[in-house]
């Protein structure tokens, strides 16, 4: 049995509902948190029943919590009540939606590193995921991130305790010069500053940015593992954000990693890893045109003087010359 309690974020799809659960079962843990979001409309009540009837085939010895909502909160409130409601229960946990599906070897992994990274502080997650396609990151089991991947996730209340839902510190933050000492590249420090305003003003209903951010403001480490131990079998019409794979990711193909894990000697961010993931998934957001303005005035501003005003010439000259020709 796993000792390590798992929270299971439910709502209105009980299909990829089953196939979770049945890995989570197959784990057989001794508690077992659901946290599950309310129907938007008479047409989702059957449906949203239906995927919490699946908690009734536990057969095993375990304590069932239940936080289910009446009424529809929506992401971005449902899960981050919800996790706030889990780590208010437990003092670490495990955590799977409902259309992360893991192998099997991701809940002893989760268990080690858990017991491993308990009290420190620089290590603020670990994952089951790995968006490497491929590479390895070194001789060990795992390596570390700055990004907070959460496609099958674990972390510690002493971690969560640092959540904030309204990202209230970053007007504070936004200014400052943190996220180029983190990223030292300008494309990643502009995306990261677009996608933190998006979610600050409300316009991404969502709540794992907030935990992104969380993670990055304080330099928290995420283990990521060297070899991928979670499939998202989620996407689709039916899915609130993931309906459209233009990364590449959907059904990434789960594996097994290797026991017993080599553990690598020092807790040290690999930032051609973070990179790459940044190149591969994030970069490939090319519907925000006022990304790719900043990164030009960002670049532009850090030229001297001379180059700029050669640059601003040439612009005047392009652009009158276009308005001619049109």
């Amino acid at each position: 049995m796993l000792d390590i309690p798992v929270a299971f974020l439910i709502f209105n799809r009980p299909g990829v509902t089953r196939r979770v659960f049945a890995e989570i079962a197959r784990a057989r843990p001794k508690r077992l948190l659901i946290v599950a979001d309310g129907p938007r409309s008479a047409d989702e009540v059957e449906k949203c029943a239906a995927a919490r009837s699946v908690i009734d085939q536990v057969d095993w010895d375990c304590e069932v919590l239940t936080n289910f909502s009446d009424v529809n909160l929506g992401c971005k409130r449902r899960v981050s009540s919800g996790l706030d409601w889990v780590f208010e229960q437990c003092d670490s946990a495990i955590v799977l939606e409902d259309d992360c599906l893991p192998n099997h070897t991701f809940f002893p992994y989760c268990a080690e590193l858990l017991e491993k990274y308990r009290n420190d502080e620089r290590v603020m997650m670990v994952s089951g995921n790995n968006f490497q396609f491929g590479r390895e990151r070194g001789p060990y089991s795992y390596y570390f991130s700055c990004y907070a991947h959460i496609w099958g996730w674990a972390s510690w209340r002493r971690a969560w305790r640092h959540y904030d839902v309204g990202m209230s510190r970053w007007p504070a933050l936004r200014g400052a010069s943190w996220l180029q000492s983190l990223f030292d590249d300008t494309a990643a420090v502009c995306y990261w500053e677009e996608t933190l305003d998006r979610s600050y003003s409300g316009h991404i209903d969502s709540w794992d940015i907030q935990w992104v951010f969380t993670c990055l403001a304080h330099n928290g480490l995420t283990v990521s593992p060297n070899v991928n131990l979670v499939s998202n079998i989620g996407f689709g019409a039916e899915a609130t954000h993931t309906k459209d794979d233009i990364y590449g990711v959907a059904e990434l193909q789960a594996g097994e990693i290797e026991a017993p894990l080599k553990h690598p000697p020092f807790v040290i961010r690999d930032k051609d890893a973070d990179r790459f993931v940044f190149e591969r998934i994030f970069a490939k957001e090319k519907e925000r045109p006022g990304l790719y303005r900043r990164v030009g005035r960002r670049i532009l501003a850090a030229l001297p003087s001379p180059f700029r005003n050669s640059v601003a010439y040439l612009r005047s000259r392009l652009r009158k010359s276009m308005e001619r020709h049109n």
